[in-house]
């Protein structure tokens, strides 16, 4: 007796989120299973590194997953690369810096011309 095997598939177009395998249930019978999309995680917006300490998850899963596996507890968080923000911070100090550097210059010439 030749037992003939008829498969189903729930979507019959072969894409990506329509992958599956062969799996024997405890009954014996074959069935399919559903395969999920691989997990990735999150990547810097700026040098496209990607970000530690946070959980690789489907979007959805995401939805479901607390805060703190979300994002890491820093100014740009979950968004940034601990390289990027300090880039940041280093950039705002310098530009700070030089319009004070400006001023002072500035106030050298107001000076110089009254006398």
């Amino acid at each position: 007796m030749v037992q003939r095997l008829v498969f189903r598939r729930r979507l019959s177009y072969n894409t990506k989120s329509n992958r599956r395998h062969i799996v024997r249930t405890p009954g014996g019978r074959l069935v399919y299973q559903y395969l999920k999309k691989p997990k990735k995680i999150p990547r810097c917006g700026q040098c496209k590194d990607k970000l530690r300490g946070i959980l690789p998850a489907r979007s959805q899963e995401r939805s479901r997953l607390c805060r703190r596996k979300k994002t890491v507890k820093r100014a740009y968080g979950g968004v940034l690369c601990h390289k990027c923000v300090k880039e940041k911070i280093v950039r705002a100090f310098l530009i700070e810096e030089q319009k004070i550097v400006v001023k002072v210059l500035k106030a050298q010439q107001a000076v110089k011309t009254k006398k």
